[in-house]
């Protein structure tokens, strides 16, 4: 079974080797593809580097700038659709996600019937290091909310660790998807479960990153909090084949 890792990148210079490094050095065999919104510090041409050694594992796609963290996944899913992927994960690049769990997220789908699994953050309780205490409550709170206003049955619906089976990607019309930031997250996880698909939580430790800078903002909460009303009465239709 063929796997990719999806990593979105901008301006990770001091992470982009060792995660890389760390992902190809798992038993599994995980493919990695890097989305590059055109950093200005270089972590392209590190990945590039890198692409000489490990020329039949590691991709990038480089992007004119900074279009989001939703398009840059649907960029990736597309690209590993393209090339036949069967199981196709999201990870950040700063080491908040561990990448030892990409095992766990993939046994979820292989073996334990998930279609979507989640690495989840608040499944057995709050399971966060390193954040401040205002910005935990903030994300616990948020997906509160977007359980009781969509009725998802997920308790980390912003989470941005994933495992997606192929066929889930290719029966979601990505044309549809409307938010960008992490608000994206959301909408995917409810279109998934909208059109039938099996969605599972994989208990985590996340780990708040040591290296770089964090791209969060608070436009990107404003996008998430009238997204999820947005997309409360909005109509979900799989994908035209």
């Amino acid at each position: 079974m063929k796997k990719v890792v999806i990593i979105p990148t901008y301006n990770e210079k001091e992470n982009v080797e060792a995660i890389i490094r760390k992902v190809r050095s798992l038993e599994d065999d995980f493919h990695i593809l890097i989305i590059d919104d055109g950093s200005p510090d270089g972590t392209a041409d590190i990945v590039k580097g890198l692409m000489k050694e490990f020329p039949e594992s590691l991709f990038i796609v480089e992007r004119s700038g900074k279009l989001g963290l939703g398009t840059a996944y649907i960029a990736g899913f597309k690209w590993a659709v393209e090339h036949g992927y069967d199981y196709i994960f999201e990870m950040d690049a700063d080491f908040s996600h561990n990448p030892d769990d990409l095992p766990r997220l993939y046994d979820a789908c292989l073996n334990q019937g998930a279609q979507v699994a989640i690495g989840s953050r608040y499944c057995n309780g709050i399971s966060v290091i390193n954040w401040p205490i205002g910005r935990v409550i903030m994300s616990y709170y948020a997906s509160s909310y977007v359980r009781f206003v969509l009725g998802i049955k997920i308790y980390d619906t912003t989470a941005g660790f994933i495992c997606y089976t192929r066929d889930v990607l290719e029966t979601i019309d990505f044309d549809r998807i409307k938010m960008k930031g992490y608000g994206f997250q959301i909408e995917m996880k409810y279109t998934a479960s909208k059109l039938g698909f099996k969605l599972a939580e994989v208990p985590i430790i996340f780990v708040d990153r040591t290296k770089g800078v964090s791209k969060m903002s608070s436009g990107i909460f404003g996008e998430a909090f009238w997204g999820v009303l947005k997309l409360r009465f909005r109509r979900i239709i799989p994908r035209k084949k």
